[in-house]
């Protein structure tokens, strides 16, 4: 797996690499989804006031939010990959052969907030966002209650796989 990171803001994580948790919450998701490629995933730590832009240009919403995910597959259903070798959107990386997932883009200020809001460690909240995140780079949403409840479930599962608990 290839993590194109760029980190903007320099925000840690007391006692975490966030390289290394990062991989390990990827591979870990990766794992419980059965992808059955080598992947490449873009991850950029930024603040509010980039996340903001980047929600306004992307999505129309002029706030700041805590991870978006930009996905390049469209699955017929959720991490249903035998989709990626139909597609003809160049979903593979020519050098390495690597599938592109997308790109997640997590404000750490949010995070930060996020974290003390909810009474849970840093480390967990940037779990948490990584790993929600790479559900909607597997085809997951949560506009309906089903689907919310399923993606829910599955957040958890990854992450109690990682022993990183509220």
């Amino acid at each position: 797996m290839t993590i194109n990171l760029e980190d903007e803001v320099n925000i840690q994580i007391p006692e975490t690499e966030l390289p290394v948790l990062a991989r390990k919450v990827l591979e870990a998701a990766l794992d419980y989804e059965g992808c059955p490629y080598e992947t490449e995933i873009s991850l950029l730590l930024t603040d509010n006031a980039g996340i903001r832009k980047l929600n306004r240009e992307y999505r129309n919403i002029d706030r700041a939010t805590d991870v978006l995910s930009f996905p390049m597959l469209e699955y017929d259903s959720p991490s249903d990959f035998s989709c990626a070798e139909t597609q003809v959107c160049g979903c593979f990386n020519p050098e390495t052969g690597e599938l592109l997932l997308g790109d997640i883009i997590i404000s750490m200020e949010k995070m930060r907030e996020q974290a003390k809001k909810y009474r849970h460690s840093e480390k967990r909240e940037f779990a948490f966002l990584l790993t929600h995140s790479m559900l909607h780079l597997f085809g997951y949403d949560h506009m309906e209650t089903g689907d919310a409840k399923e993606m829910e479930e599955r957040q958890e599962a990854i992450l109690r796989s990682l022993n990183i608990l509220r």
